[in-house]
């Protein structure tokens, strides 16, 4: 009977050593995070077959076991950072949470001020997309239309065969997460126009009853936005283009002549392209009164909150200094050419 008492308790002795050693810790010193995918689907006992092969836990088989006789459920799918210095009971907890981890996630900063060539550019530089799929999604009619009926600040405005680019300044610019570089074109569009609808939801209310659709405010506020570096100076030139409208003047922006010959770099134009008519020239007197066919570039809220809400003033002109960006505002043209001329040298003979 003694002997039987003392094998049973050198039985139990080594089970609670061989639980104690098989369920600790890899290595209590170790801080790597070690990536672990879980695919959909994969049994409680592959998952122990690829922990053990990660070199996060010391027996497959012990694991294994060890599910079995806890019953244990619910572990999920995903990726995941596990590390050496868990035991088996912290490991199995993590695998029970969802995870949120994604080592091929992908992060793309699009700012404001770029226009959609640059926009296709940058989505070709950092996903598996090239710079023609972006072009062609970005002007593909049954996805335009889809978006028409999906966001109410998207109009019929956009199917204009006189634009550029369709979705030009409907895109917000903010830095985006993306599940991985397989990421579609039509994913990242739909990723910045719901932004751009959050962001507009405040002001909803103030465009959809202002006199002018939400295509002429996009419009007014991406050339403002190119026009001047100063947020408080935006409602001040959108007052001046509105100004100008009601005497049926042309903007006179080179902005708008830049874009309209596609120019992205920043060397001075030729006179050919300042006398260049179409639609979104507006340096000749074929917009007079007219806006461009509509916006240029990507812009924030701030340049959307000038559109809708500009100054009210009977400034006519404006004219920034190139190399401190200030800006200077006049009722009178001859005012204007005054301070044209005197910063002529400075600001390259602008």
């Amino acid at each position: 009977m003694i002997v039987f008492l003392i094998l049973t308790g050198l039985f139990f002795l080594t089970i609670s050593c061989l639980y104690k050693y098989y369920s600790g810790c890899v290595d209590k010193n170790s801080s790597e995070l070690i990536d672990v995918e879980i695919k959909e689907g994969t049994s409680g006992i592959n998952i122990g077959t690829i922990l053990k092969e990660k070199g996060l836990i010391k027996s497959e088989v012990f694991f294994k076991v060890y599910l079995k006789f806890m019953n244990v459920k619910g572990l999920n799918a995903g990726y995941y950072q596990l590390s050496k210095n868990m035991d088996v009971d912290a490991i199995i907890k993590a695998l029970q949470e969802v995870s949120t981890y994604n080592p091929n996630e992908i992060s793309i900063t699009f700012q404001d001020g770029i226009n959609m060539r640059k926009i296709a550019t940058i989505i070709e530089k950092n996903t598996n997309n090239t710079y023609d799929d972006v072009m062609k999604t970005q002007s593909d009619q049954e996805f335009l239309k889809e978006l028409i009926d999906k966001y109410w600040f998207i109009t019929d405005d956009i199917l204009d065969s006189k634009i550029y680019y369709p979705l030009e300044g409907y895109l917000y610019p903010n830095t985006y997460n993306f599940k991985n570089k397989d990421v579609t074109p039509k994913e990242i569009f739909i990723r910045l126009l719901d932004e751009m609808d959050k962001q507009l939801e405040e002001i909803k209310g103030d465009i959809e009853n202002n006199k002018y659709s939400v295509h002429e405010l996009l419009t007014l506020a991406s050339v403002a936005h190119l026009e001047v570096r100063s947020k408080t100076d935006r409602p001040k030139v959108v007052s001046v283009f509105i100004n100008r409208l009601n005497k049926k003047m042309s903007w006179g922006s080179d902005i708008t002549t830049r874009y309209s010959v596609k120019l992205d770099d920043t060397r001075a134009l030729t006179k050919a392209e300042y006398n260049t008519i179409n639609d979104y020239n507006t340096r000749g007197t074929h917009l007079a009164g007219k806006m461009p066919a509509g916006p240029i570039c990507a812009m924030t809220i701030d340049t959307i909150k000038a559109a809708v809400y500009p100054e009210s003033t009977e400034y006519l002109f404006f004219i920034s200094r190139i190399k401190t960006g200030e800006t200077f505002f006049y009722k009178n043209e001859s005012d204007f050419n005054r301070k044209k001329a005197e910063l002529s040298n400075e600001n390259n003979g602008y």
